[in-house]
């Protein structure tokens, strides 16, 4: 059975609509309909254009994955499209994360939006996490001390960038730059761009347009793959490294 065919049915299904009723939304007969779905024809252009329509489903994900396991949550809005956002599970249907490697990130921005770029990806289980879609991230750098550099940041998707809290920090996907880790500020009265800024303050704060965003992922949690150091864990070093960010610890300074 070819995915077209699977898919169909399964979409259709998906919209708790007959083939008869279905057919009426897409002005065919329902005898087209049911040979699709039987394999007795395929659709040509022109319908697989009806169909990427009606989903807001791109064709090619429509003709190339088998969507059975798809439910209607797991399709999100990426720009003006909707795309398949696959949600692994284990034996005990327990929800996977992906693990995005740090020499497969800058493929990232390609491949975010491909099913099966998504679907090779190693995955692993972590019971603590709250409910949502999550992913770890790799971290380059210091720019976002005290998180070290080759650390994971876990994070939770977010569909709607109106959901963004100033001040917290999240991945952000960008057109320019690929995956970031920043923490994120709406500037007052500007509904058009956000400001992105590092916690060490050896980097400048930058400006970027809302519409170059293509993904939202808010911290989770934060995975080191690195020990600190007894120097690094001394009480005056936090407190220097935390003046150093022009952080204010108040709790820290009472102790």
């Amino acid at each position: 059975m070819k995915p077209i065919q699977a898919n169909i049915k399964h979409l259709r299904a998906l919209k708790k609509l007959s083939q008869e009723r279905f057919a009426d939304e897409l002005n065919w007969t329902r005898s087209v309909v049911g040979s699709y779905e039987e394999g007795r024809s395929e659709p040509p252009i022109d319908r697989l254009v009806d169909l990427s329509n009606f989903f807001d489903i791109p064709i090619d994900i429509l003709v190339k994955n088998d969507l059975r396991k798809a439910k209607d949550t797991s399709f999100i809005e990426v720009g003006n499209k909707r795309v398949l956002f696959p949600i692994t599970v284990n034996e005990d249907n327990e929800d996977l994360i992906e693990i995005i490697p740090a020499k497969a990130s800058a493929g990232y921005l390609s491949g975010y939006d491909d099913p099966e770029y998504i679907e090779q990806l190693q995955k692993i289980k972590l019971p603590f996490l709250p409910t949502g879609t999550h992913r770890a991230f790799p971290i380059k750098g210091d720019s976002m001390l005290p998180v070290k550099d080759g650390a994971f940041i876990v994070a939770k998707f977010i569909d709607n960038i109106a959901e963004i809290k100033s001040g917290r920090t999240y991945i952000l996907l960008t057109k320019a730059d690929g995956l970031v880790y920043k923490r994120v500020y709406i500037p007052e009265g500007d509904s058009v761009n956000l400001m992105l800024s590092s916690d060490n303050k050896s980097y400048q704060p930058y400006i970027i347009p809302r519409e170059n965003i293509l993904e939202i992922w808010e911290f989770t949690c934060c995975i080191n793959t690195q020990e600190y150091d007894e120097k690094e864990l001394k009480m005056s070093s936090i407190l220097t490294m935390f003046q150093e960010l022009k952080v204010e610890l108040e709790a820290v300074k009472r102790l």
